[in-house]
């Protein structure tokens, strides 16, 4: 029986994301000879009247090499809390029988639903009502715990990594401390991965909670040793001992999520005031989440897509395709979604960091 499969990019952008999509097409067409459409713009591409598009071996011809989802992508687009206007003020409503019909109405057998932590827990949600569900991992975060690693994630390491060695020569020169604001706002892999890789001397993570006072003296140190700059690397959920994560926006003012931000700005603030020391900050933010993806997250997301079409012809639904150690393989979706992947404030990478003389402002 020729199955049509779709294919849905929620969350956040990230490198990779298009190789997914070129997987998951050249494998279902070139090997089962099934039909394939793209959802466009996320689940919004499912609510209101449908947004799709066909997906052929042309439209994946040239992709694999390009940043971002030539789909689209949304992370507003919850249909178990969905925000409409009644009465002048806005209500979260559950329109999820909508997207279900929707998707029955576009002919499709089975979707495929690529994201993070956000747009998974909806993929097992309407796999709860009864539609056949694929999942793949994406997040640049790396905080999924039901797989080792996720596509986009060393990309981001990588961009980060060269920023920090691009601000060295400039922290050096005018002899300040340089505030580096990256993503990460439950999980501190980015901070902590690019902040080794790019001889960092202060690296704050969500997961260890930071004392200034330790900063201060971690960078007072280095000047009193002779070097007179210091690199800071600042996850965006970090926050102090006694202290809040820094919200840029409420999460009543941004559909029931908090945008975090701002934290590089108080660290830096906070140091000037105890070192009497110029500082800079520098926020990375969308730049993480752009450009071409490195070879290794080209690699892994055409293994993910080839593995979710995989799971289809297997009939394993309600599943997400995972690599645990070198091989790729599947999880329930409901394990992938119980559980975050943080860092081990106890583990080896930040033991390792502290030997190298690396402070967490612990």
């Amino acid at each position: 029986m020729r199955k049509t499969i779709a294919i849905v990019t929620g969350g956040g952008d990230c490198p990779g994301l298009n190789a997914v999509i070129r997987g998951v097409v050249r494998t279902a067409i070139g090997r089962h000879d099934w039909r394939v459409i793209g959802i466009e713009d996320g689940f919004e591409g499912l609510i209101g009247k449908p947004r799709w598009r066909e997906l052929t071996l042309a439209s994946v011809r040239g992709i694999l090499q390009r940043g971002g989802t030539i789909l689209g992508t949304s992370n507003r687009g919850n249909p178990f809390s969905f925000p409409v206007q009644h009465e002048g003020r806005t209500e979260m409503v559950d329109i999820s029988s909508q997207v279900v019909d929707n998707f029955r109405g576009l002919g499709a057998d089975v979707l495929i639903a690529v994201g993070g932590d956000g747009t998974l827990k909806i993929a097992q949600s309407l796999y709860q009502l009864g539609l056949p569900v694929v999942g793949v991992p994406k997040t640049i975060d790396n905080d999924l715990r039901a797989t080792d690693i996720t596509f986009g994630y060393q990309t981001a390491v990588a961009i980060v990594t060269e920023a920090l060695d691009r601000l060295h020569s400039t922290a050096e020169s005018h002899q300040r401390a340089m505030v580096v604001e990256v993503m990460g706002r439950d999980a501190g892999w980015i901070a902590i991965e690019s902040g080794i890789a790019g001889s960092a001397d202060v690296i704050l993570i969500p997961e260890i909670p930071y004392d200034i006072k330790r900063i201060c003296q971690a960078v007072e140190k280095r000047r009193n040793s002779g070097s007179r700059f210091s690199i800071i690397v600042v996850a965006e959920g970090a926050a102090a001992i006694d202290g809040q994560k820094v919200e840029q926006q409420q999460a009543e003012n941004n559909f029931g999520v908090a945008r975090l931000g701002g934290i590089g700005h108080l660290v830096a603030d906070q140091l000037t005031t105890c070192l009497d020391m110029e500082t800079r900050v520098v926020i990375l933010g969308h730049l993480q989440r752009g450009g071409t993806p490195t070879p290794f997250d080209r690699i892994l997301a055409s293994r993910f897509g080839v593995r979710a079409v995989e799971l289809i012809a297997a009939e394993k639904f309600g599943r997400m395709v995972a690599l645990k150690g070198q091989q790729v393989t599947d999880v329930a979706i409901s394990q992938a979604v119980a559980q975050l992947n943080r860092v081990d404030p106890e583990g080896e990478l930040v033991l390792t960091a502290e030997a190298l003389g690396i402070s967490f402002g612990r």
